[in-house]
């Protein structure tokens, strides 16, 4: 496990903008794993400065750890509407080359294993981003999630439900469950970036890098892969 600690946000996105960008110029038909929320939003900033540079994204295919059960791709807070908003509406990437999990499927069980088949199709996921909750939990994966899962649909941890209160106009607005990539998917990945900022993230970091792997903690399976790499702010990495 890598750990590089940044003294901000802005440094931090920039440094995962960096590594992505690299994969990119390595494997220009990469396939990257994306994450949403508030951590990623500048290393999306970054990639679209990046982008009018010249990085092109029009080989890339991307899959999205998860999205919400019961919210349509143009609900303002549906991650098909944050990663368009955010980051493919300002690179070259075409449409059909990102895929993000059907919240509104008619049967989820089946759009799960159609999710985990299409990551398949597409030869793995050569580099995942991950951010991480305050509970540790990556993508939706809330502890107690069994490291050998896939796709599913998951039941939000209480906390979870609190965390992300703030992107919706009340707390009985957001949505309780999702699909969610598995611990397996995401350990599948061949690499792994995780970032995290804010003093508010430093026990689940601390429990990640520190703590025993168990499914109590998440993040913390990542420990026993090969190739990871911690992007993380100085609050962030402040009990390390």
């Amino acid at each position: 496990m890598k750990i590089i600690v940044v003294s901000d946000y802005e440094r931090m996105s920039e440094e995962v903008a960096k590594i992505v960008q690299a994969q990119i110029a390595v494997k220009p038909d990469s396939v990257l794993g994306l994450a949403t929320g508030s951590t990623p939003l500048g290393t999306y900033r970054k990639l679209v400065e990046m982008a009018k540079d010249g990085l092109d994204f029009s080989q890339v295919t991307t899959f999205n750890l998860d999205e919400y059960v019961g919210l349509a791709g143009d609900h303002p807070q549906s991650y098909r509407y944050y990663m368009e908003q955010n980051l493919f509406s300002g690179v070259n990437i075409p449409r059909e080359k990102t895929f993000i999990p059907n919240g509104t499927a008619a049967d989820l069980a089946a759009e799960c294993a159609a999710y985990e088949e299409k990551i398949k199709g597409a030869g793995g996921i050569d580099l995942q981003l991950l951010g991480i909750g305050s509970n540790a939990h990556i993508g939706f994966n809330e502890p107690g999630s069994e490291f050998g899962s896939t796709t599913r649909l998951v039941d939000l941890a209480e906390s979870t439900i609190e965390d992300n209160s703030r992107f919706f106009a009340s707390r009985e607005e957001v949505p309780t469950q999702a699909i969610s990539m598995g611990i397996k998917s995401i350990m599948q990945a061949k690499q792994i970036v995780l970032m995290a900022n804010g003093e508010n993230k430093a026990d689940a970091i601390w429990a990640t890098v520190l703590g025993p792997v168990t499914s109590d903690v998440p993040a913390s399976v990542l420990q026993l892969h090969p190739f990871v790499t911690l992007v993380l702010d100085e609050a962030a990495a402040s009990k390390l």
